[in-house]
């Protein structure tokens, strides 16, 4: 149905933003939400974001999740950094490949509040960011642009200038975008993205297709040598073939009996 980015400096409200995204779409019309995060994949945030290859893997193991959650019938949320606009882009592909809903929550927030709010959670004992990797992906963050394929729809929310709530601006355009509502005003018609030929899913043959295939021609030349060693010539009896072999087999059986000695 849909995929949710959150995105945002670290420590900007992006949790905060999601629970109340979801607890608005499940007032609205109970549609089935899949949160992905970091703590749902087991994954320490500092740990995770210590080094480059572990937040190369991080990355990896969350869009895999997307990968596997996205459909027609849910609207998966990820909350996560999703500072990286190549990385965004990616997803972005996986929702066009499902033919679903797209769109970007931003929780602008300043650095200098996201660094408060950071020290805050440190003081407290709630999960947060250590400052050496704070500074690295504050300096790493790269912001969205509406502009962008992958970074439209975009709704914005300032944290710390407004209570994040489920009657929020940004959260009721958001639940209005996902559920299709083209009554709010400046809200744009909801655009369900287009799958393309290349991300299309190439359909795979069945794994005993040879030997289908083997069956039939079977089939085919013992049906000749039958009318070979009768002496008759003329339409042959129906050969059944396997499913999806019609055109294959047929293409056989046209070879075969312009061999045949009545033909001649």
């Amino acid at each position: 149905m849909a995929l949710v980015l959150m995105c945002g400096q670290p420590c900007s409200g992006k949790s905060t933003a999601a629970a109340c995204l979801i607890k608005a779409l499940d007032q609205q019309h109970g549609t089935p939400v899949i949160l992905i995060d970091e703590p749902s994949l087991n994954l320490d945030r500092n740990h995770s974001y210590q080094d480059m290859p572990r937040e190369k893997n991080l990355r990896g193991l969350l869009r895999s999740a997307v990968d596997r959650a996205v459909s027609k019938d849910s609207i998966v949320i990820v909350d996560s950094l999703n500072n990286i606009k190549g990385y965004r882009y990616e997803l972005w592909c996986l929702a066009r490949a499902a033919g679903i809903l797209y769109c970007l929550l931003h929780c602008d927030v300043g650095e200098l509040k996201c660094r408060e709010w950071n020290q805050t959670r440190q003081q407290q004992g709630l999960p947060s960011y250590n400052d050496n990797i704070f500074d690295d992906l504050v300096r790493r963050f790269e912001r969205p642009d509406g502009r962008n394929r992958w970074d439209s729809q975009l709704f914005e929310i300032n944290p710390s200038i407004e209570e994040i709530h489920e009657g929020s601006q940004a959260i009721v355009k958001a639940v209005a975008f996902l559920s299709g509502d083209r009554t709010l005003m400046g809200l744009r018609n909801s655009q369900v993205l287009q799958p393309t030929i290349a991300t299309q899913n190439v359909r795979t043959s069945e794994t005993n297709s040879l030997y289908e295939l083997d069956k039939a021609t079977q089939e085919v030349v013992s049906s000749l040598v039958e009318a070979q060693a009768q002496g008759v010539g003329g339409v042959i009896r129906s050969v059944p073939i396997g499913e999806g072999l019609p055109v294959i087999s047929s293409f056989v059986l046209s070879v075969l009996w312009s061999f045949h000695p009545s033909k001649h």
